[in-house]
């Protein structure tokens, strides 16, 4: 999605409403938000490849990988280099820029 990098201007602060928009799409607004807000928290704590977050979540490794690739396709997070065994994935700086919307309750609760 374009105009959601990473920049130093106002509309990357802890307020950016087009990010909160597109976390609402991909942790309520799609099914398996549930998935996706758990693994972004794990990422919160460390980084860690699909196989580890699979155990830790106790899902599939194909339904991690699917949900690994969404939330790297907007810019959520960010593996390591592509091609090595075992890609490790990050919080981007934007989105730990915006972990408080981790916590609010929409997302507690699945609703808007």
């Amino acid at each position: 999605m374009k105009g959601i990098e990473s920049t130093s201007s106002p509309s990357a602060s802890n307020n950016d409403p087009a990010f909160r928009r597109l976390m609402m799409f991909l942790l309520i607004g799609t099914r398996g938000g549930g998935n996706r807000s758990m693994i972004l928290r794990l990422l919160k704590d460390e980084p860690l490849n699909a196989n580890r977050i699979a155990e830790r979540l106790k899902l599939d490794y194909k339904t991690v990988q699917h949900h690994l690739a969404l939330l790297e396709q907007h810019n959520v997070i960010a593996p390591s280099p592509k091609g090595s065994y075992g890609a490790v994935y990050f919080l981007t700086p934007l989105m730990e820029k915006n972990l408080h919307l981790l916590g609010e309750k929409w997302v507690e609760s699945g609703k808007r």
